[in-house]
């Protein structure tokens, strides 16, 4: 059994983008720039926007974040966007989500500039995903593509099981590995017994929310598991997923929570980011 050491991948990414947005500037002035949307005042939303800041400034890039407030109006925000797309320095948006019931997230979404969605998130990018064009990929999933490579797991022919089906990460992530030619398999809340498909996954990718979904018997010999969920527990601890204890002995390879997945989605965004950038100054 392998722990796939995703603090120590994303920081060689962030050290490797570091690099590259120094040549960046000395050769054509430009610095990389993120705008964040922050709507109210979740923690864990404020926390990981803490955390994006920190690897922004790290990276050198330029980093605005619009705080908002709970009650912000659907048009207070579309505005900012529109701003936010209209300014050359901005390379690349991001809104924070949960949002609030009275926005309409899908529309906010919409409204971000196709070449500054360094989420993923925009159908125009999300339709070039699933059709195996270049676009942005949203930063989870392409985080553990990442690992895949950096370890030298080959998918093509797997059979991968992802379960979750979100727009963030179940969908993208499906996608992604059907593209690399893998057999792919999408679990959700209403699938029928969902032991009978993970037992026969090579690869099994799991975020839901759900501590602890994954058990021992869930997971054949030698399987590679990826565990995309992070929790909370009563005690404080921060979790996946998966039963990692009971697990972890049964598996070639498996991500560790936290330390895992995590800090891939914000070397991504860096990446993300840094890509937009250097299309921009091409443009410019």
């Amino acid at each position: 059994m392998q722990i796939i050491d995703g603090k120590a991948l994303g920081q060689k990414i962030e050290k490797n983008v570091a690099s590259q947005t120094a040549e960046l500037k000395t050769q054509t002035g430009r610095t990389p720039g993120l705008a964040v949307v922050l709507v109210g005042s979740d923690p864990a939303s404020q926390a990981y926007v803490g955390m994006k800041k920190k690897a922004c400034d790290r990276a050198g890039f330029y980093s605005i974040t619009h705080e908002m407030p709970e009650d912000i109006s659907q048009e207070a925000i579309e505005n900012t966007i529109t701003m936010m797309n209209d300014n050359p320095n901005i390379d690349g948006i991001l809104i924070q989500l949960p949002l609030p019931k009275q926005i309409d997230t899908t529309k906010l979404l919409e409204l971000v500039a196709p070449n500054k969605d360094v989420d993923g998130f925009h159908p125009f990018n999300v339709g070039r995903l699933a059709t195996g064009l270049d676009g942005f990929v949203p930063c989870t999933p392409l985080g553990v593509m990442e690992m895949f490579k950096e370890y030298d797991i080959d998918v093509k022919g797997k059979n991968a099981v992802v379960v979750g089906a979100s727009n963030i990460v179940g969908k993208p992530m499906a996608a992604l590995l059907l593209n690399a030619e893998a057999t792919v398999e999408v679990c959700h809340i209403y699938t029928d017994d969902l032991k009978k498909h993970t037992l026969n996954a090579d690869i099994l990718l799991v975020g839901v929310g759900v501590i602890n979904l994954i058990k021992e018997d869930m997971v054949k010999e030698g399987a590679i598991v990826i565990d995309i969920g992070i929790n909370r527990a009563d005690s404080g601890k921060l979790v996946g997923d998966v039963d990692y204890d009971n697990v972890a002995p049964k598996t070639s390879y498996i991500t560790p929570v936290p330390g895992g997945v995590g800090p891939m989605t914000i070397a991504m965004l860096l990446q993300n980011t840094l890509t937009a950038a250097q299309i921009h100054a091409k443009e410019a």
